[in-house]
């Protein structure tokens, strides 16, 4: 007699999580249609959805490619390299961002418009600060911090990928670069996706941080909104509304993506 298990219950397999966010997100979108209030509240943050995702975006794209470049460092096996390579992360990630967002729009932004108008001196031209516009400056300062912790995640892949499948790369005459190309990195990508997609989600969360700086995101907006009406319980439900829908629609995207990863590697 063979024992065949059985198979679990469609209750036992059912998200109860997700079922529970999903109601939450069709009563506050309700709430939002159906109040007039919540229906004001929301078109005049709407405004402010774009400029988060512009500025995640954005910030996100340069500090993937910086944070490549210094995993590389790191694991060049060049002293030079690895010891700068480290100092940069060590140093980055031991600064909160939003102080670090301070100091890259009062001190970094300066000293940059600075040391610009000394190189176009020549040229008879002048840049001032308020030509440094502070959404690039909120830009460069998330850029900078989360580069450190994507090239952390790099590195951790790049350092998975099994060495005797580089070594049996190089043996068969593969240079360093093409070893990277077509060996080393298609593997660390299965391990490096879903950490820098979690990454993307908490940059959007940290992006909230650029209204210190009165970047018009959507957390300014609900300031200044709810400042004018004192209507902070409600301008705050509307911005915690937006916040949770990308947030979590991001983050299920990421379990769907871990779950494929998983699959195909076995």
């Amino acid at each position: 007699m063979t024992y065949t298990p059985r198979k679990p219950s469609i209750l036992s397999r059912t998200p109860w999580w997700l079922m529970a966010i999903a109601l939450l997100f069709v009563l506050g979108l309700w709430g939002i249609i159906g109040d007039t209030g919540y229906a004001q509240i929301f078109r005049a943050l709407s405004g402010g959805i774009a400029t988060t995702l512009w500025v995640t975006a954005v910030a996100f794209f340069a500090a993937t490619l910086i944070g490549l470049l210094i995993a590389l460092a790191r694991t060049s096996g060049n002293r030079i390299l690895v010891e700068l390579a480290t100092f940069y992360v060590e140093i980055i990630r031991g600064i909160p961002v939003l102080v670090f967002l301070f100091y890259v729009a009062f001190v970094g932004a300066p000293a940059m418009v600075g040391g610009l108008n000394w190189l176009l001196q020549p040229f008879d031209t002048v840049v001032t600060i308020r030509q440094f516009d502070f959404v690039w400056r909120a830009i460069v300062a998330l850029t900078i911090c989360y580069s450190a912790f994507i090239a952390e995640i790099f590195r951790a892949g790049i350092e998975a990928v099994d060495r005797g499948q580089i070594e049996a790369a190089r043996a068969l005459g593969f240079s360093p670069w093409k070893c990277f190309r077509l060996v080393t990195f298609p593997q660390a990508l299965r391990t490096i996706l879903p950490p820098l997609a979690n990454d993307f989600v908490s940059m959007i969360k940290d992006s909230a941080l650029v209204s210190a700086l009165g970047v018009q995101d959507i957390t300014q907006l609900g300031k200044v909104y709810s400042s004018g009406t004192f209507l902070f319980f409600e301008t705050y439900n509307v911005v915690a509304f937006l916040y949770l829908t990308m947030t979590i629609s991001l983050s299920l995207l990421v379990r769907v993506l871990e779950r494929h990863l998983r699959q195909k590697r076995y």
